[in-house]
Parts: structure tokens; sequence; C-alpha cells
């Protein structure tokens, strides 16, 4: 009910952008997230959006560099990725919940995940 897309790999300081598609249920009243993990972390909140009302929350360590948006037309939810660095490696979840939170243990739904490389 998640289809991921996008990623890949770039020099730091350059953009990328994931894709999360949704299909199968209605997702209108739901937070969509980006969460990233890297090896040997817990999984980390990078972002997220409130599929109607477009409030969106930011982690840290991506503030100011990545952006959230909805397409509710095409029903996906985009991470923009600008300024990135080498500790933005990590493979990329999108998830969803009706519940605000920057827990990955709230998330019901998640994409099968997606692989950033940032080399220096």
């Amino acid at each position: 009910q998640l289809v991921q897309s996008g990623g890949g790999s770039v020099q730091a300081g350059g953009s990328l952008r994931l894709s999360c598609t949704t299909s199968g249920r209605s997702f209108n009243t739901y937070f969509v997230a980006w969460f990233r993990q890297s090896s040997e972390k817990e999984r980390e909140f990078v972002a997220s959006i409130h599929w109607n009302f477009g409030v969106t929350l930011y982690g840290d360590a991506v503030k100011g560099r990545f952006t959230i948006s909805g397409d509710k037309g095409k029903n996906t939810v985009y991470l923009h990725m600008d300024s990135l660095k080498v500790e933005d490696t990590a493979v990329y979840y999108c998830a969803a919940d009706p519940t605000k939170s920057t827990r990955a243990s709230t998330y019901d739904f998640w994409g099968q995940g997606t692989q950033v490389t940032v080399s220096s």
C-alpha cells in the first residue's frame, strides 16, 4: 500500500528525490512520514506531513535541507533532499499512520525501503 521509488547514489552536496505512492486505501486523515536507518542505528525520523492539511515536521538533522511535500492527484508524497551529506547515507522508508509521531513504532504502514548513498 506504500510503494517507494527514487533514491540512488550522489556526491556530497547533491540532491535526490524520493517518492512514496499510496494505494489500496484512503490515507486522507493520515500522517505520512519518512524515516531512515543506517547500519547499527535505530530507525530515525526524517520528516512527516499530514495528507489533508499539509502540516509538516522535520527532524533536526535535515531541517533546512530536506522538504516533504504531497501531490494528492498522484497519491504521492515526496522527499526532496538537497545539500546531501555523507551522513545522510541510509535506507529510507516511508510510513503512514493516523497518529502524529516521530517514533517508528507508532506507524502501521510501511514502504519497502530505498537506499540513498552519499559519497564524499
